[in-house]
């Protein structure tokens, strides 16, 4: 049966037809979907969200140490946090074939880097297959558990933005049941104190040759022929974009492993034609590897070298010319920068946060980094996962000991990614007698990525009911004497929890409990917080045009510069009541209910 799929969900129905029998991962765009449309064979195997990459890394390695088919997945950055396990884990080999999933995103469309994670292969010394559409994502991904079974070693699986989220039409195979290996005690293989690891690493060389010859035969690595005046190493979605510019005026040399490289089939390759190319996005590793053999081949000098490798600026690079676009007015086009959702619990902290003087807001990753732009301007730094915390001990450190200052931190960051890794950086503000203000916007899911499940939502991800952690005696646990916990929507409960913070001499943590205004409540949301939205609307007769509503920067709400008057979009207002707080003539009222 063929079907229409996204590369994320190929992957999924490949793990499915693989055998595979656990699977473990922390959501991130543009990786998320892979586990939640995995979860959706739960009858033949167990699919769990971790609190971070690098706890679902270690759980899919247990899994395959227990003999298990397992794979982890997450976004390029994640593989940062897990790169810990992996690099020792390339060292031991797998029991149960065992694959890690990379989804890369060159263009930084929602992330904060834009790492090209090709190179965790080389430095770990593991093999990498990158699959170029649907098919192939679900096919290799298939191959890439026979490849790690057959030579003992984790295999890495790179996936960028546009083969995640493209469609493309997939042939669908029946499940293949490979079982469980008997589990064995192997302390040589998995304890791996320095008189072993010496011995792995020597295996760990031996498999790479061998890895090699295998990198010269797999059907994963195709040549395609056509006119021989150009010749074009590819790999991944950049084949796809060299065959719209290029198409049958140039052959292939498509590759779907590519480390090791297959160097004997680039030379056969070259000598057939009378240039040589290679296209990859991002970084130039096939380059480099290509030219350290001698091979002459032309790649980033004139290729672009971040970014995405479209067929446009592909075609703008070797031709100097992109096609023709549909002309527009740039006069009628509105500028929609992001901003937080009309009802966003954490529309009042932010509101009251920025008001503050003399503070110094560490923020972290999540939708409430848009707390950083106007009209807010309550956030002046974002690193990456769970770093708000840690960095803003630091920073008071420095304020404490080395400034005349009066100046406070104040770290702020959501509450999946206080159970990331924002644990360990509070665990750090307590031991080390620190005295920031760390505020936890807690929202009842993980809200950025599409409202995954977490320790704290009282779910699973296939929707087992499992206890619900709880962020105030958590955080009480881990040192911190002074917690609060408000509702965000109530400016003067967040203006006097931050009066009190910013008062004290010790670490203090503040928890926003209000859930995502997009999410569906669960049964225990309904129960603590009821059936809450409602619309708001301006009278325009009492409206005086001081336009102090529209500083809360919600969507719902506009002004009319003609009339000097406020109104409010019902389509959008969910009756947060922020705007209500601010109005100094009590011009706005609940006037009805959101359907």
């Amino acid at each position: 049966m063929k079907t229409l799929m996204t590369g994320n969900e190929a992957i999924a129905r490949g793990a499915y037809e693989a055998g595979v029998t656990y699977a473990c991962a922390y959501p991130g765009t543009p990786s998320t979907e892979i586990l939640e449309n995995t979860a959706r064979y739960k009858e033949d195997l167990l699919a769990e969200w971790a609190p971070n990459e690098k706890v679902a890394l270690e759980s899919a390695i247990g899994a395959s140490i227990a003999g298990a088919r397992s794979f982890a997945a997450m976004k390029h950055v994640g593989v940062n946090v897990a790169a810990d396990p992996l690099f020792s884990f390339a060292y031991t080999g797998v029991t149960g074939g065992m694959v890690l999933i990379t989804a890369d995103e060159p263009g930084q469309h929602s992330s904060q880097n834009e790492q090209d994670n090709r190179n965790y292969a080389w430095f770990a010394k593991i093999p990498l297959v990158e699959p170029s559409n649907s098919q192939e994502s679900k096919d290799f991904f298939k191959e890439a558990f026979t490849i790690s079974e057959t030579f003992n070693t984790p295999v890495l699986f790179r996936i960028t933005t546009r083969v995640c989220h493209s469609k493309s039409v997939v042939e669908l195979q029946e499940r293949v049941e490979v079982g469980v290996h008997a589990y064995e005690k192997n302390i040589k293989k998995y304890i791996t104190v320095p008189a072993h690891s010496r011995v792995l690493r020597e295996e760990l060389e031996e498999r790479l040759g061998q890895l090699a010859k295998y990198a010269e035969t797999t059907p994963l690595n195709q040549v395609e022929w056509h006119d021989k005046k150009i010749g074009i190493v590819v790999s991944g979605m950049s084949y796809h974009y060299a065959k719209e510019v290029y198409g049958d005026t140039a052959s292939y040399l498509k590759l779907g492993f590519t480390h090791p490289m297959p160097m004997n089939m680039i030379k056969d390759f070259a000598k057939e034609v009378d240039t040589l190319y290679v296209i990859e996005e991002n970084d130039p590793l096939m380059e480099r590897a290509i030219k350290a053999e001698g091979i002459s081949i032309i790649g980033k000098e004139l290729f672009p070298i971040y970014g995405e490798m479209t067929s446009d600026r592909l075609r703008e690079a070797a031709f100097g010319k992109t096609n023709p676009l549909v002309e527009f007015d740039q006069e009628k086009v509105v500028p929609r920068p992001p901003t937080l959702c009309a009802g966003c619990p954490h529309r009042g902290l932010f509101y009251e946060l920025g008001k503050k003087k003399n503070v110094m807001i560490t923020g972290d990753i999540g939708c409430y980094t848009l707390g950083f732009a106007q009209p807010y301007n309550a956030m002046d730094t974002t690193i990456c996962m769970g770093a708000s915390v840690s960095m803003g001990h630091g920073a008071q450190q420095v304020f404490n000991r080395y400034t005349d200052s009066e100046k406070k931190v104040v770290s702020v960051l959501g509450d999946s990614t206080f159970f990331h890794t924002g644990i360990n950086s509070l665990l750090t503000v307590s031991y080390n007698r620190s005295n920031t203000v760390t505020i936890i916007l807690d929202n009842r899911i993980t809200g950025m990525t599409g409202h995954q499940q977490n320790p704290g939502t009282g779910y699973t991800l296939q929707g087992m009911p499992t206890k619900i952690v709880e962020i105030e005696p958590l955080v009480r646990a881990c040192g911190i004497d002074r917690v609060r916990t408000i509702d965000p929507n109530r400016l003067d409960q967040v203006k006097e929890a931050l009066d009190w913070a910013l008062e004290l001499d010790e670490p203090s943590v503040i928890i926003t409990r209000w859930p995502c205004v997009l999410m569906k409540l669960s049964d225990h949301d309904v129960e603590e917080f009821g059936d809450y939205k409602h619309i708001c609307q301006v009278e325009t007769d009492t409206c005086i045009g001081c336009k102090k509503c529209t500083k809360t920067g919600c969507p719902a709400i506009s002004f009319d510069r003609e009339l000097k008057k406020s109104s409010i979009d019902p389509m959008q207002c969910v009756g947060c009541e922020v705007c209500m707080q601010v109005c100094p003539v009590g011009a706005i009222k609940v006037k009805g209910v959101q359907s």
